[in-house]
């Protein structure tokens, strides 16, 4: 990666008080929400920022938790931007046939490293020789990676092609949906709480006799009840169901399901 000059960042209000940022040509306002404050941006913005409107943002680039946060967070991106002109990717002039259709765009991150955009998805192409070079645990047969989750890998391969918090975003795609290949990488197992996946199967595991709700909705013919239908271990497509009246004060689907306990929630 090449040194770059950092490139500024200006910051000020919009017009309802709320904090903002300038980056090049992307606006960011810290605009109140239920959690925090939802980051939201802009793309080329003419007015002052004193005269910027929360109608001129859209999206949540992220939520942070206050002001202070918000600072954080423009000067994580400044540092990404700031590394990616020191990358030097290109973009590239083929059109080549994807696993998600016809390439419409393409960014060489490198010889044999290429990004392809189509109409629906996208994702990273992996050459031969560049495929080989990965860790085992992190090859894709084909060399086809999609950008929602595989991309993780190539970033893991070559975190050299990638910004840090492009790195930082791949160490939690992988460890969240791919946990057996972080556990290869870094050669030491998952503890509960780091991996969405990794719990979810030990939530399966610890629950694979008990019965879990797969649907739910507030009791009118009960008062202050919710009518659960639940199925063993939660399985949709299972012949047997039942149903049961959980408290509604109670009942929380929670991340994995709602385990019905037999002994005092009621079936019906």
């Amino acid at each position: 990666m090449n040194q770059a000059p950092s490139i500024p960042a200006t910051y000020g209000r919009t017009a309802e008080g709320d904090p903002a940022a300038l980056i090049c040509d992307i606006a960011y306002a810290a605009i109140p929400g239920r959690s925090g404050l939802r980051s939201a941006n802009a793309w080329r913005l003419r007015r002052p920022m004193h005269q910027w409107t929360r109608e001129d943002f859209h999206g949540a680039v992220a939520v942070v938790a206050d002001e202070a946060a918000f600072h954080d967070h423009i000067a994580e991106q400044v540092q990404h931007r700031t590394e990616l002109l020191g990358l030097e990717r290109k973009r590239g002039d083929k059109r080549v046939s994807t696993p998600w259709g016809m390439s419409q765009s393409s960014e060489i991150y490198a010889e044999g490293v290429v990004f392809h955009s189509t109409a629906s998805h996208g994702g990273f192409k992996l050459d031969r020789a560049r495929n080989a070079e990965m860790p085992r645990a992190l090859r894709v047969a084909g060399g086809w990676f999609e950008e929602d989750a595989e991309w993780s890998k190539v970033a893991f391969g070559y975190p050299d092609l990638f910004t840090a918090l492009e790195r930082r975003h791949a160490e939690k795609a992988l460890r969240d949906t791919y946990p057996d290949c972080w556990e290869a990488v870094h050669g030491r197992p998952l503890n509960p709480g780091e991996s969405f996946t990794h719990d979810q199967r030990l939530f399966a595991q610890a629950h694979g006799q008990d019965w879990i709700v797969i649907a739910a909705l507030r009791s009118d013919t009960w008062p202050g009840m919710t009518e659960c239908i639940a199925t063993l271990g939660g399985r949709r497509g299972d012949s047997v169901e039942r149903r049961y009246l959980v408290p509604a004060d109670e009942y929380s689907p929670g991340r994995f399901g709602f385990v019905i306990d037999t002994a005092r929630h009621r079936q019906f």
